[in-house]
């Protein structure tokens, strides 16, 4: 891929972080509110996408929305609330994807805000893949598909349509699981998940 067509890539591809969640396991603490390298973990996630190549960046808010936006600075995002977030991931999916209408992006790469062991190696690579509105990636982890996904836009209806619960795409994906790209990733994340009071020895 020529220097032009990923700066051209990068502008046609928007980043969406899922960041709504509230933490149930852990106390009711929102995970974007999560402390990591001495700032809210959202703030990180959100670097993440931009030093990976995406110039912009939408980011879905639902529990406690209005601590985040702050004790959060998040300049030059698109914060998107998403009033339904207590009905799983899927509802923060659809509102992400809603969000771009009418932006001019032709693809969404999406992330999620409580896996800061992806950095921006993997969403360069993810991103690296895009190739046009028709275009179904994921990162992969040992050959297992992970996060960050990237969808082209011929996608968001039919992603949005059976996005339910804490499902995400995840039923989309395996009814197009012979159109999806895998990019490994092993050898540059870890795509762990913060989701117990055990898991936050991973952040810092």
């Amino acid at each position: 891929m020529t220097t032009r067509e990923t700066t051209s890539g990068a502008r046609a591809v928007a980043g969406v972080l899922l960041a709504a969640g509230g933490g149930r396991r852990l106390g009711g603490r929102p995970k974007a509110l999560l402390p990591h390298r001495g700032r809210p973990l959202v703030e990180h996630t959100v670097r993440v996408l931009r030093e990976g190549g995406c110039a912009t960046v939408h980011v879905v808010l639902g529990a406690q929305a209005d601590d985040v936006r702050a004790r959060a600075p998040l300049p030059g995002c698109v914060l998107v609330d998403n009033p339904d977030w207590e009905q799983g991931m899927g509802s923060s999916l659809r509102a992400g994807l809603d969000s771009l209408t009418g932006t001019g992006a032709r693809a969404a790469l999406v992330s999620l805000v409580d896996q800061p062991g992806i950095g921006p190696e993997a969403v360069a690579r993810v991103l690296a893949t895009y190739e046009g509105e028709e275009s179904l990636v994921c990162a992969a982890y040992d050959g297992v598909r992970g996060h960050p996904v990237l969808f082209g836009a011929a996608h968001w209806a039919g992603i949005a349509a059976t996005a339910t619960g804490d499902q995400g795409a995840r039923a989309y994906l395996k009814e197009h699981r012979t159109a999806i790209a895998l990019v490994e990733c092993g050898d540059v994340a870890r795509p762990f998940d913060i989701d117990t009071e055990a898991d936050l020895a991973h952040l810092e």
